[in-house]
């Protein structure tokens, strides 16, 4: 079970400062993801408000944590609520929806791409950034053969499931779909894919994390963008 998000409050802000693979990494592929949207925005989940501050412009946040919140208030107004239940928000009222590194921690993805769906205006999009799903299978991880080349064991990767993380004396829920899963979901919510995103650790990454040398060409990062037709 992932403990209270004001809990790992601390840890989040200093990740987002001083790792790239929590920060950069994440919202490079988001600043792809934004080309050519705009308009009023919703970042669901939005933590301490590094994203609110990459979309710019008019966007709310919306988070669990009161004590993220505090730190997202620098960026612009924010709402207390928890995904995937948005029903305070009026239908059609947004052009854009985004959340980074909100849907792999949520039960019921299927509800927040309808309410996602649901909130934006004709021809809105809907951009997500997620931990790319070869690395939330349980029992995935990194191989090295004989001749030093780092592969991929894929685990479980077809069943759905889950995958505890610990950090320091807390533990997150990370929840696994195959991306077969994900992509079939947004389109029964009615999304029409625009983009796909998929990237490997940066080399800022791969110097503060050097266990992760020589995984350059494994996914990492999962990056989407929707429109609603």
């Amino acid at each position: 079970m992932t403990d209270s998000w004001d809990d790992l409050a601390g840890w989040w802000i200093d990740a987002v400062r001083d790792d790239p693979s929590q920060s950069t990494d994440t919202h490079d592929v988001l600043d792809e993801l934004l080309g050519g949207t705009d308009g009023p925005t919703l970042d669901v989940g939005c933590g301490e408000g590094q994203g609110m501050r990459a979309v710019g412009g008019s966007v709310i946040g919306i988070d669990v944590s009161y004590e993220l919140l505090r730190a997202a208030r620098s960026a612009g107004p924010v709402v207390v609520g928890r995904a995937p239940d948005l029903s305070f928000i009026r239908s059609g009222v947004l052009r854009r929806v985004v959340a980074v590194g909100l849907l792999d921690l949520i039960d019921d993805h299927e509800a927040f791409l309808s309410e996602a769906h649901r909130l934006v205006c004709r021809s809105g999009h809907l951009c997500v950034v997620i931990n790319h799903p070869i690395a939330t299978a349980p029992a995935s991880a990194p191989l090295v053969d004989p001749t030093g080349e780092v592969l991929w064991r894929w685990g479980t990767y077809l069943t759905p499931g889950v995958l505890p993380q610990r950090i320091d004396e807390h533990s997150v829920d990370l929840i696994h779909r195959p991306l077969g899963d994900l992509l079939t979901s947004a389109a029964r919510a009615g999304w029409s894919l625009e983009r796909m995103i998929e990237r490997g650790p940066s080399a800022a990454t791969l110097a503060r994390h050097p266990d992760m040398t020589g995984q350059e060409h494994i996914p990492t990062l999962a990056g989407f963008r929707w429109r609603r037709d």
